[in-house]
């Protein structure tokens, strides 16, 4: 028995910078969400979104501030991750306890990057990141250095891959690098170095925008103007705070093992058998990494694998369809409801994107190695 099901998605335009304010945008997300999904306000009882301020409480996340907007309470409020994955897992949990009956779910961002400064998540203040002027890309490069020497992939099958998804979005109107493309993969290699070994063009965007999802059960989700899309199973492993502590190869290439054993585990379904994938693809080496987790080959031969195989819409594997983070568009907390949003499209069979023909299954990760921790879900067109 499916856990919950998705009713309405919402996302507002994604683009370099966003004529409004953060709140304008989580709010334009939430009510076409809401409107997706044939409800009001009034019957959202349950809530999980970072307040992005300005006011309310200097305590992050702070979901409850959410109440003064909507003028009303709720019965349920997330404040542990409440974005993307964890956050649906968890709704779907309060929901079958009984805590509430239909839970919004929307971040995003806005007036971040239109100075032309580094986005500020990508600098955390942390312990032992801020005082050496780290960033998040080179937490990530950690780990991609040490797999380039000891596997020694193949660098262009490895541009190749990210040349693909940006040719995704490149493809995709709503994209933010909409025909921008195409690319090959000596553009991703000639790309300005970020943090060796990764490269611009190995990279996730920084822009603006918002996005929204509704979870609810599946006995209301059938009553909804759209097909619900279930949540098959899902899970999430936390290994360590986020760029504090640097990641060790060793500790955090794994990471997302048990996630994704028990993701599958509650269903029939196979890797092999999955029709699309939404990954997290903050950089090129994710890929590689979480395809090489579910077993479909071993650690070392991803990219002979994904190269072989194929990631486009007529590939084995078709992957971030929409051009991911890579080209479709990163808009910090509000990130990984993206690759929800994009799965629970393609399942309709709605894709604004490129549509996968036929898709019933879709497997769609969150955060990744160099973040220390992952977190994947099984959504699916049928019980």
């Amino acid at each position: 028995m499916p856990l919950a099901a998705i009713a309405g998605v919402g996302l507002t335009t994604q683009t370099r910078s966003f004529d409004g304010s953060s709140m304008e945008a989580c709010l334009q997300a939430a009510s076409i969400a809401l409107t997706d999904a044939g409800m009001e306000i009034s019957e959202i009882d349950g809530i999980a979104a970072r307040w992005p301020g300005p006011g309310g409480t200097v305590f992050q996340p702070g979901s409850t501030d959410w109440t003064a907007v909507f003028n009303r309470p709720f019965s349920w409020v997330y404040d542990t991750y409440p974005q993307g994955i964890p956050a649906v897992l968890d709704a779907g949990a309060a929901i079958s306890a009984g805590l509430c009956k239909n839970v919004l779910i929307f971040g995003g961002q806005a007036g971040l990057t239109n100075n032309g400064s580094v986005a500020s998540y990508t600098r955390p203040e942390n312990e032992f990141v801020a005082c050496w002027g780290s960033m998040t890309a080179a937490q990530f490069a950690l780990t991609a250095q040490v797999y380039l020497h000891r596997f020694k992939p193949n660098r262009e099958k490895l541009a190749n891959l990210a040349a693909t998804i940006r040719n995704a979005g490149s493809a995709n109107p709503e994209a933010v690098m909409a025909g921008r493309g195409p690319y090959t993969p000596e553009d991703i290699l000639t790309s300005p170095p970020i943090a060796e070994p990764i490269r611009l063009l190995d990279l996730c965007l920084a822009n603006e925008g918002a996005a929204a999802i509704i979870v609810t059960s599946t006995e209301r989700a059938r009553d909804c103007p759209n097909s619900p899309i279930y949540v098959l199973g899902g899970g999430a492993e936390w290994y360590r705070q986020q760029y504090v502590n640097p990641p060790r190869f060793d500790e955090v290439w794994s990471l997302g093992t048990n996630s994704y054993h028990r993701t599958l585990a509650t269903t029939d379904v196979k890797p092999s058998d999955i029709d699309l994938f939404e990954i997290y693809d903050i950089n090129t080496f994710e890929i590689v990494r979480q395809f090489e987790l579910l077993k479909l080959c071993e650690i070392g031969e991803g990219v002979d694998y994904l190269d072989d195989a194929g990631i486009g819409l007529e590939g084995k594997h078709p992957t971030n369809t929409d051009g991911g983070l890579l080209s479709f568009s990163h808009i910090g907390w509000g990130a990984p409801t993206l690759k929800i949003v994009e799965a629970t499209l393609q399942l309709r069979g709605i894709a604004r994107s490129g549509q996968v023909k036929g898709a019933e299954t879709a497997f769609v990760t969150g955060a990744g190695s160099g973040a220390q921790y992952h977190n994947s879900i099984l959504l699916g067109k049928n019980e």
